[in-house]
């Protein structure tokens, strides 16, 4: 059963899209969120991504998911939803490529030491705000504006998607509506993307030989259950084909559980209207309570087996230690950096500029970058 349709952003006559801030022409044969998704495609940000680190390292194996794979799979998950649930589609995949533009090198570790060195300033960094700053201000490829010029619902979307914004949050983000709720589409993206990144980090980790089937067979109810299915029905399979089988039922039902826990929640709320959806105390994509049970089941067998690994902690440590210094290096040096963000030292402070410069880089970027200058 589809929801209401006047709850799809765009879909009614009563729910019309707030524009860009720049106003252009209609396109011939594109709708507003198709040339967004576009553009996301398009940037340097996004093609960036390739080289940035998800869990394993990038470069460190060809199979191994990178922020930009991973932004593919999450789209994947969110657009399956979003059919399903007679949501806006377009919105939803834009949504989903747009919305880890803002990562630095080196995943959240990074994140998190980039955050520090900015909190010196009073100031702060986090890849949802970063990301929105990327597609408003530092991607050029327009004559007429700075930025990309994207939709309002796409510019709150990346913004809100994960988190929400306070009624007293600062001057630059009262626009985006805060103390309301994001749309459907853009609530959704945030279990799309544990979804995604709980099933793809376990593929990865057990490729690495990081745990055998039988650890997950222990630990994991779900997995028990289903690698017996499997072995009943494929005997002669190898192990790996084996884990592929069971991984694909596992995400399969925690999709379907996204889809039918936030069609319950929508249907209890009651609710008619984006507005009315807006205007809700709590947000109303959810899984089921199975799926949510076996989500974080997953989540804690990956926070043991993997996040925590000796190895990972080990290069993690190094990695931020590195970023810190180079941090440090261009505050003191910024006729060092390069010449595309240096241009924004008249305009910028310092400390920005250098945060810009360092969380655009790619892991193998920044690593060049640091053995040239450190």
């Amino acid at each position: 059963m589809l929801l209401p349709q006047s709850i799809r952003l765009g879909g009614s006559a009563t729910n019309r899209l707030r524009g860009r801030k720049f106003p252009e022409p209609v396109h011939a044969y594109r709708n507003d969120f198709q040339r967004d998704r576009d553009r996301v495609i398009h940037s340097r940000a996004f093609r960036r991504m390739e080289g940035k680190t998800q869990v394993f390292a990038a470069g460190l194996c060809d199979h191994f998911r990178n922020r930009l794979t991973h932004s593919i799979e999450v789209s994947q998950v969110a657009r399956t939803v979003a059919v399903a649930l007679g949501l806006n589609e377009e919105f939803t995949e834009t949504l989903a490529l747009a919305h880890d533009l803002g990562h630095p090198p080196f995943g959240h570790s990074g994140e998190r030491e980039l955050n520090r060195q900015m909190a010196h300033f009073g100031k702060s960094f986090e890849h949802n705000r970063h990301a929105l700053r990327i597609v408003d201000v530092l991607e050029e490829r327009y004559a007429r504006f700075d930025g990309l010029n994207l939709t309002f619902e796409v510019r709150e979307g990346i913004l809100k998607h994960s988190r929400e914004i306070p009624k007293d949050a600062e001057p630059e983000l009262q626009e985006f509506l805060p103390g309301l709720r994001p749309p459907l589409e853009a609530q959704l993206l945030d279990l799309a993307d544990e979804i995604a990144y709980n099933t793809a980090d376990l593929d990865d980790a057990f490729s690495a030989g990081l745990f055998p089937m039988d650890t997950l067979r222990d630990e994991l109810a779900l997995f028990a259950e289903l690698g017996e299915q499997v072995e009943t029905q494929f005997p002669g399979a190898n192990e790996r084909v084996r884990f592929w089988e069971v991984l694909r039922q596992i995400m399969s039902f925690l999709i379907g559980g996204l889809i039918d826990g936030t069609r319950i929640a929508v249907s209890e709320a009651g609710i008619q209207t984006v507005d009315e959806l807006r205007a809700l105390d709590h947000r109303l994509a959810r899984l089921t309570a199975p799926a949510a049970a076996v989500n974080a089941q997953l989540r804690g067998f990956l926070v043991n087996h993997l996040y925590a690994h000796p190895d990972l902690v080990d290069d993690r440590e190094i990695a931020v230690r590195k970023l810190g210094e180079l941090f440090q290096f261009l505050l003191a040096h910024p006729e060092r950096i390069s010449a595309g963000y240096r241009e924004r030292l008249k305009e910028e402070p310092t400390e920005r500029v250098v945060c810009d410069y360092i969380a655009g880089m790619t892991d193998s970027y920044f690593h060049r970058i640091y053995r040239e200058l450190i």
